[in-house]
């Protein structure tokens, strides 16, 4: 009888090599590396979304608060007869004659001022306004305030919009909001399918506590959310510096460009005295601000509209309805001023389908689109922003184990992507990395640190096993 011979004393204490894995198929062995970037992400990106959610929710509050601050000047007492603008506007002059008045908005309402804007004020910043606010019924000023942009934004939005969009550090901090904006929908996007990937046994919130319930409350809130963020990124973006810019000339060479009312005077009224003098707009002659605004007002534009004076002794009167908030009035038309005669006209229903949308966008993003309902929105999602911060790096305290960078993306796990799910996923990054490089950069960044610590990890661990 044989028997089998021993092992070797070698054989008998090895284990027995793992059975290699089934090869993954779709998308599941992605999620490794979804988890490992919205890790980084989170970490390394969120200081940046925090600082933007508190300074957008501030921005968003700031409208309703803006019409406690300036009551005074916002508002009238509704009298029986409204006097003609150019009374208005010489009023407004005689109280300040310093600067050249650039754009007139008449009283849009029975008990609202009329806001008269000048450029050039000495102690205003060159990108700002003076606005004259003066009773329509009376024609008296009752007050002078700093405007910024096209929603006349008084001082206490003015330095909040800044906060929110440069930090007030000028170009150089319009990096942060660019950088949050590039990073916000991968993170939401990151987070919705690392949330719905989970089994839904562990996505319950009744009964779990630490850092359970933590993800828990994270997931949940991240993903009601998540549409939200990712249209904030999205409009975000068309203001940033770089991404921005090549979004405009994206847009510009699909034909989604916003167009512009010609405002040209007819050629020989040009010559005739016409138009104010260039650089000075104050005391335009011709047909004059009331004759022009009634021109206008044949054309069906309502209130609130904005008149803009002739830039040169070439150029018309420009009148522009202002209003942001749905349905939105941006019809304008370029009037003669030796003639009052209406030159151009040009409606918003004719833009374009791309420049509608981003002024929609824009408008949505500024939380004038839909009013205090807009504005409330955002705050929410601000809000939940905020709570999404604190949760992930209350997570990342909660782990209490392993290194500071969690456990780096294990080694073969690329080669584990399909090929027909690698490929075009790489080629769609460096796209949108090319086109928006506050993303591309800092992502090629993550990936490089990720590579030198799981080389690490992989050495320390053969020297680990070298050792024994």
């Amino acid at each position: 009888m044989t028997t089998a011979p021993s092992p070797q004393p070698d054989e008998a204490t090895q284990p027995a090599a793992p059975t290699p894995p089934a090869p993954s198929r779709g998308w599941a062995p992605l999620r490794p590396l979804i988890l490992r970037l919205h890790f980084y992400a989170g970490v390394l990106v969120a200081p940046f979304l925090l600082v933007a959610a508190v300074t957008g929710l501030l921005y968003a509050a700031s409208f309703q608060a803006e019409k406690i601050v300036y009551a005074d000047e916002l508002t009238v007492s509704v009298g029986d007869t409204k006097l003609p603008v150019s009374e208005q506007v010489a009023a407004a002059r005689q109280a300040h004659p310093e600067g050249t008045v650039t754009a007139v908005r008449p009283s849009p309402t029975a008990d609202a001022t009329t806001r008269v804007l000048l450029s050039g004020v000495p102690g205003v910043d060159a990108d700002h306004t003076l606005a004259v606010f003066v009773d329509p019924y009376t024609a008296k000023v009752e007050g002078a305030l700093e405007q910024y942009g096209a929603t006349g934004a008084l001082p206490l939005r003015t330095w909040i919009d800044e906060l929110h969009r440069d930090l007030h550090l000028g170009e150089t901090g319009r990096l942060y909001s660019e950088l949050a904006a590039s990073w916000l929908w991968v993170i939401a996007s990151g987070g919705l399918v690392l949330w719905f990937s989970r089994r839904r046994a562990l996505r319950r919130l009744r009964g779990t506590t630490g850092r359970r319930r933590t993800l828990g409350l994270h997931g949940t809130v991240g993903a009601w959310a998540a549409a939200g963020f990712l249209f904030l990124s999205a409009t975000g973006l068309t203001w940033s510096a770089y991404a921005g810019a090549n979004i405009d000339e994206l847009r510009t060479s699909l034909g989604g460009a916003t167009p512009a009312v010609a405002a040209t005077a007819a050629g020989d009224h040009a010559e005739h005295g016409g138009a104010a003098p260039s650089g000075d707009r104050r005391a335009a002659p011709g047909v004059g601000l009331d004759k022009v605004l009634a021109a206008a007002r044949a054309e069906g534009l309502t209130d609130p509209v904005e008149i803009q004076p002739p830039a040169d002794a070439s150029s018309a009167y420009v009148v522009k309805q202002v209003q942001r908030s749905w349905p939105e009035k941006q019809d304008s038309v370029a009037v003669d001023p030796a003639t009052g005669e209406v030159l151009d006209v040009l409606r918003f229903a004719d833009y374009p389908v791309l420049a509608k949308l981003t002024r929609w966008g824009i408008d949505l993003h500024s939380g004038v689109l839909f009013g205090l309902v807009n504005q409330i929105a955002l705050m929410l999602l601000a809000g939940s922003l905020i709570l999404l911060v604190l949760w992930g790096y209350r997570m990342w305290w909660q782990r209490g184990r392993g290194s500071a960078f969690g456990r780096p993306i294990p080694r073969g796990a690329w080669a584990e992507v399909p090929p027909q799910i690698l490929v075009p996923l790489l080629a769609a990054v460096a796209v949108v990395g090319y086109f928006v490089p506050l993303l591309g950069i800092p992502l090629a960044v993550f990936l490089a640190v990720d590579v030198v610590l799981g080389e690490i990890a992989h050495r320390r661990g053969r020297r680990t096993y070298a050792a024994k």
